[in-house]
């Protein structure tokens, strides 16, 4: 058991995690869900239940006869060279393994957005970005609102806003109905693994100005 997994109090959802073990969830918040389980005995034991539900189901299922094409191209490409394994990654530092195979095993590339705040983004496209943040103690991400869903993932230090404290290993679920400004708490640096899959909503003007720089 990890050190910190018995005082994880903030979970992934049902529906996250069944969307996950299906694979039908999208890469940045499927990333923000990898690092979490693999510091979260709990959320791990429900990934497992989830996926031997869903292997049960297809078990059950009915057989369905398929075309010669089909039959064909599968042979084919049972046929081919295989690809070979992809790097296997381990946890360094406050970064779980699932990060460090984003980062290639490299460390973040932070690029300072103000007051001492850094980003490393992960991915970024049509569909969502996922980032690594760095802040210091005492500071606070200004004030927005959410177009869809925000995970964070605390990786280092904690962080506090209007819905309560998290810690590390915690994982913060923010929809489009809360507004908040999260503040990283007194002590080390808080450093977390956010995902969105819209960008943010600023109430200020400074940070909706600068905000298609940052990608936020």
């Amino acid at each position: 058991m990890t050190s910190f997994s018995q005082d994880i109090t903030h979970h992934i959802s049902e529906p996250l995690l069944a969307a996950y073990a299906a694979g039908s969830l999208d890469w940045h918040y499927s990333l923000v869900v990898a690092a979490h389980v693999s510091m979260c005995d709990e959320c791990r034991a429900r990934l497992n239940a989830h996926e031997a539900a869903g292997g049960a189901v297809m078990e059950c299922s009915m057989e369905q006869d398929i075309s010669a094409d089909c039959k064909s191209d599968v042979m084919s490409m049972l046929d081919s060279p295989a690809k070979p394994d992809a790097p296997v990654y381990s946890k360094s530092g406050v970064f779980p393994a699932p990060v460090m195979a984003a980062l290639k095993g490299k460390p973040p590339k932070w690029k300072a957005v103000g007051f001492g705040v850094r980003q490393s983004i992960l991915h970024s496209d049509a569909s969502g970005s996922v980032r690594l943040l760095y802040i210091p103690a005492g500071e606070a991400v200004p004030e927005h609102g959410h177009r869809g869903i925000e995970l964070t993932l605390v990786l280092q230090g904690s962080f506090s806003d209007e819905t309560g404290r998290f810690g590390v290993g915690d994982v913060e679920i923010a929809g489009d109905d809360l507004d908040h400004a999260p503040i990283a708490d007194k002590g080390e640096a808080c450093i977390c693994l956010a995902a969105t899959g819209a960008p943010l909503r600023f109430h200020s003007l400074i940070p909706r100005i600068f905000q298609p720089i940052f990608r936020i």
